[in-house]
């Protein structure tokens, strides 16, 4: 019986207009049905819970524990349908899955107006390509900004930005390299499974370089940040530590000079997507931040 809320709904009801009559037309039922309802709870508690009165109603010692009980579950019930509201509204976290350049580097740049434009917290999850992609597809996240398109079968994938990775060094460097100068080179490389690394080894092969297994590598490193930090802190005094990361992670680096980059006779270059389930094709909260990304990235 406490699971059926109408009951408890109906006795509340009686209890706030202090008759049976007013009630049945507050809720738009018949009196004897009132009547009937409040039999149902007191056969379940074993208990009166009214004393009628020629005046009127009158809680028992049972029907005001009773309604204290009423009261709590009205009150979470309440709470609950104004979350659910939430949901049907939308105000709800929009959560972001991305890769580490977009996640660190680019999407900040636009966060606060993707905000104020859905009007709801954005939130980001950032990991790598893969990892992005897999909690789309569980559904914990809303779009996945990755450089790594995945399968098409249930993802839709929107050429979004270029990005060009850059040989770096927080010492300065031709701005050509040749095989020499890389084998020369103290690296600091992504790990073997990297989608970077990857990419670079192919850009070697195209210009006729050496693999990237043949280099002096002293430390292997996922993380962009990680890496450039190590760079950054090497000896300057010593032959030069370089790696290879997004010119977007290294923008303000250079800029300020504290980091110096350089490139390959092949432009090393990729581009990052824009990822969100094909049934949520037509969410106008998809197509307004995929349309926003566009927008002001492609401008």
């Amino acid at each position: 019986m406490i699971r059926d809320f109408t009951k408890i709904n109906t006795f509340l009801t009686i209890v706030k207009m202090k008759s049976f009559s007013l009630a049945s037309q507050k809720l738009g039922i018949s009196q004897p049905a009132v009547t009937q309802q409040v039999k149902l709870i007191e056969e379940y508690l074993q208990q009166e819970i009214f004393v009628r009165k020629r005046n009127g109603i009158k809680l028992t010692k049972a029907g005001k524990t009773f309604l204290t009980i009423c009261q709590k579950i009205e009150k979470t019930v309440l709470k609950a349908e104004s979350e659910v509201i939430d949901v049907v509204n939308k105000k709800m976290v929009f959560d972001f899955g991305a890769s580490y350049v977009a996640g660190n580097y680019i999407l900040p740049n636009y966060l606060n107006a993707i905000k104020d434009s859905i009007k709801n917290d954005v939130n980001i999850e950032v990991s790598t390509s893969d990892k992005a992609l897999e909690k789309l597809r569980d559904k914990d996240i809303d779009i996945a900004l990755v450089d790594v398109p995945g399968d098409t079968k249930d993802i839709i994938y929107k050429e979004w930005m270029n990005d060009e990775i850059l040989i770096f060094s927080n010492q300065p460097l031709p701005p050509k390299l040749m095989a020499n100068d890389l084998l020369s080179y103290k690296w600091v490389c992504r790990d073997k499974n990297s989608n970077t690394r990857q990419i670079f080894k192919e850009a070697l092969e195209l210009s006729n370089m050496p693999d990237c297994d043949h280099f002096n590598i002293i430390s292997e490193s996922t993380s962009p940040t990680s890496i450039i930090n190590t760079v950054l802190k090497s000896d300057k005094n010593d032959l030069p530590t370089v790696s290879i990361v997004s010119k977007y992670a290294l923008k303000d680096y250079v800029k300020s000079r504290l980091l110096f980059t350089s490139r390959i006779k092949k432009k090393i270059q990729r581009k990052f997507y824009i990822s969100y389930l094909k049934e949520r094709s037509h969410d106008p909260f998809i197509q307004l931040v995929t349309d926003y990304l566009m927008e002001k990235t492609q401008a």
